[in-house]
């Protein structure tokens, strides 16, 4: 399924007619009053909680509190109206271009052993190598032009214990492999799933080769226990050629990850590469084809196969043309907002605000785009039915939806 316009790459056009028809909403929220806005189930109000810098991904304490991290290498609390210091204790972040602190993961079992999880982009070897190849048009990130560029670099999780405002008993867990050259497509979501074992988004770092080989770890969704060991169960723990870490492959850059609150299933939406973003749910061992199909073309405007022309492939459930640029992604289970429960809530840049799906079974029914006139980068649930966002800015913001009757 897809959200089709005959102007395949018009999406600036729709984020201006967006932004237009949001008369009540203004830049103003970070410093003044609530605001409100209309959607198709009613008012919402839009509140300012706090101010951060790129932030990238939160999480929630069993004590009410809430973890959120800042891209530039700094883990911070929500709490009673108040931003924290940042902790200290943190591993060695290299921040540049998408890379730095990502994400935030809270353990299951939190009470018991002060586990938390975070997604950091590291340093690796200090000679830079050959370059890679890379998505054909693919410049938005430049090309290599400063000597940062060339810093080999990748993905790391690592696992610590959060005592008061610091971390203890830092370990990396998890690691990219190989590291490569280039600023982008780190993935860089954490999710638990209801048997407790961590699933991890790894993106392809803008390369091509990577996702469809078995013999590394990047461009797929990895699986471990909370330790970093390796489940007996993962689809190629038995294959010598394979990285036993590998859940299923061919992904992009999937900045969302949730679990389905009914079928306990991972989803997950990537980024295409000029439109065909989608939605999936990765299954054990499959292959979504990246970059061998997509519903989406290269930015010199060569064409790529659609998955349904290889349906060796396994095709997502749902995609956009032209583009959102998907990131964060929750499902709501609440019951502040009446008409929402059930629904997948997912971030969007292009658009500027939040979409709302409605699901059945694995099938959207229905979306709604409710501009906000800011990229969201993360969506959490908070206890009591409301909805807090990231903004994705240097001066960003921490903002929480609710009805506007509440």
């Amino acid at each position: 399924m897809m959200i089709h316009t005959p102007l395949r790459y018009a999406w600036p056009i729709i984020v201006v007619c967006l932004s237009l028809s949001v008369n009540s909403l203004s830049q103003d929220t970070a410093t003044g009053p609530p605001m409100f806005i209309k959607t198709k189930t009613g008012s919402i109000k839009i509140e300012h909680l706090a101010s951060l810098s790129e932030p990238w991904g939160m999480a929630w304490l069993p004590d009410g509190s809430l973890l959120v991290t800042e891209k530039p290498g700094r883990l911070r609390i929500y709490a009673d109206g108040k931003l924290s210091e940042a902790i200290s204790g943190l591993p060695a972040v290299e921040y540049h271009g998408q890379g730095g602190l990502l994400d935030v993961e809270v353990d299951p079992e939190f009470a018991q052993n002060k586990f938390v999880y975070i997604y950091f982009s590291e340093k690796g070897e200090t000679q830079p190598t050959p370059k890679p190849n890379r998505e054909p048009g693919d410049r938005r990130f430049g090309e290599f032009q400063d000597h940062e560029d060339v810093i080999v670099k990748g993905g790391a999780v690592a696992r610590a214990r959060l005592n008061n405002n610091q971390l203890t008993d830092v370990r990396i867990i998890w690691r990219q492999s190989p590291k490569t050259m280039g600023r982008g497509h780190f993935g860089g979501r954490l999710a638990f799933s209801p048997d407790g074992h961590l699933f991890i988004t790894s993106g392809d770092r803008q390369r091509f080769e990577p996702a469809q080989s078995l013999a590394n770890n990047l461009g797929k969704v990895i699986r471990i226990n909370p330790d970093g060991s390796i489940p007996k169960d993962n689809p190629f723990v038995n294959n010598k050629a394979a990285k036993a870490d590998i859940w299923s492959l061919g992904h992009r850059n999937q900045l969302g990850a949730a679990i389905h609150p009914t079928s306990k299933q991972l989803w997950i939406h990537e980024m295409g590469p000029m439109a065909g973003d989608e939605i999936n749910i990765p299954a054990k061992g499959k292959n979504y084809g990246w970059p061998a199909v997509s519903n989406g073309d290269n930015y010199d405007f060569s064409r790529i196969p659609h998955h349904e022309t290889k349906p060796n492939f396994a095709a997502p459930f749902y995609y956009w043309h032209p583009s959102i640029s998907p990131s964060g992604m929750a499902f709501y289970t609440g019951s502040l907002f009446k008409d929402w429960n059930g629904n997948l809530l997912m971030g969007s840049f292009n658009a500027e605000g939040l979409l709302r799906l409605t699901i059945d079974g694995n099938k959207v029914k229905a979306e709604e785009r409710i501009p906000l006139q800011r990229r969201i980068r993360d969506v959490i649930q908070a206890t009591d039915g409301s909805i807090w966002l990231l903004t994705d800015y240097k001066e960003g913001e921490l903002i929480r939806l609710s009805p506007a009757s509440k």
